[in-house]
């Protein structure tokens, strides 16, 4: 992320990404935890996840802000709740909420990263129906639907977009029944796939600066944070799109083709690398990315869209995989910095939004371990 798609009307009032409120990389993060079980039963995951997000609620909520960073990190706050039954983290999310009186950022209007929380808003809504939680989403997805395309500059011009907005305009037709919302998600969607997703590799392109670079082994440049942001809208589209909606075989066909995609390329140690074809270029691996497309994956599994006999080992590696990325007190490290492209970065770096990632596996990690047990 970190790439403006326009010239915003206000430049002076268009807050940047505050990097330095979305995470860190200390040279001395401590010890790995040694009391984590990877065993894929509920218990251990539920106490996998609570270390992880207690931490994050310690060090983060002091600078709970409306920016995407910390947007993914709230959809796995209350996945986490959900999942657990601790309170606290749904809380945590309201407190936020309440402070910015449920608005969106909107400075930058129709960038999809402004949106992204949204998503948050909307499953409070959805919770208890309060009319608060809802208006100024609704009215900024009324904005959108309405947008006319620019025929020189995608909406989504970027692959991240497809988490950021898509997931909220869903939830607004789910709430109102409005099919303008499904129509105009979907119409949008496959403009940016049209352009991004290489038919191929089953992949896409962060945007269309990477159309033609390489990685150095020659292989196409697909980046994993970017996929695993695919990988968990495409979660929305499916939990949310219609068993009948004209299009839907498209996204599932999609989605099959990118899950057959990552689990070809997984690593030996179940992670995923920054740069998707060239895993020999980075050491370490990319926890954000990874979480994203264990997400995606467990939730196919979860839902008789994927075959469980072939996937369900491909995230049972990949939970592991990041278990062992978690320090004693609950940092869960190895995730990229704000970047648009692969990168390198310590062991010990952590950032909210990979949280959010590893939190939303956990979710769907969660409910695969119930079914199996």
């Amino acid at each position: 992320m970190g790439v403006s798609a326009q010239t915003p009307a206000h430049p002076q009032k268009v807050v940047p990404v505050d990097r330095n409120a979305a995470g860190d990389a200390p040279d001395d993060p401590g010890p790995l935890a040694a009391n984590l079980s990877s065993a894929i039963q509920p218990k251990a995951i539920s106490a996998a996840m609570k270390k992880v997000a207690d931490w994050e609620l310690t060090v983060a909520e002091p600078s709970f802000n409306q920016q995407w960073t910390f947007a993914a990190l709230y959809d796995g706050l209350l996945a986490a709740s959900a999942t657990t039954g601790d309170a606290k983290y749904r809380n945590a999310v309201v407190r936020m909420s309440q402070r910015y009186d449920w608005q969106l950022l909107d400075n930058r209007f129709p960038h999809a990263d402004d949106q992204a929380l949204g998503q948050a808003y909307l499953d409070l809504y959805l919770r208890d129906r309060k009319p608060v939680r809802l208006a100024n989403t609704k009215a900024i997805m009324d904005r959108l639907v309405v947008r006319p395309d620019d025929p020189n500059k995608l909406l989504w011009w970027w692959c991240d977009a497809l988490f950021m907005s898509p997931p909220v305009l869903l939830r607004t037709y789910a709430i109102t029944h409005d099919q303008k919302y499904l129509d105009y998600m979907d119409h949008e969607w496959w403009l940016t796939s049209a352009k991004l997703y290489d038919p191929e590799e089953h992949l896409y392109f962060r945007d269309d600066r990477y159309l033609n670079q390489k990685q150095e082994n020659g292989r196409k440049l697909f980046w994993s944070r970017g996929n695993g942001w695919v990988m968990g809208g495409l979660v929305n589209v499916l939990e949310y799109l219609p068993a009948d909606y004209p299009s839907r075989a498209k996204y599932v066909e999609q989605f099959r083709q990118m899950a057959a995609a990552l689990a070809a390329i997984q690593s030996a140690d179940g992670l995923w690398r920054s740069g998707l074809l060239d895993p020999d270029a980075y050491e370490l691996p990319e926890v954000s990315g990874s979480a994203f497309v264990t997400y995606g994956i467990a939730y196919g599994i979860n839902h008789n869209i994927l075959d469980r006999a072939k996937y369900q080992p491909v995230v049972e590696k990949s939970w592991k995989g990041m278990l062992s990325h978690i320090y004693a007190d609950g940092r869960l490290g190895s995730i990229q910095p704000i970047d648009g492209q692969p990168g390198k970065f310590k062991p010990s770096a952590s950032y909210v939004y990979g949280v959010g990632g590893f939190l939303l596996a956990g979710s769907e990690m969660h409910k695969l371990a119930a079914a199996k047990h």
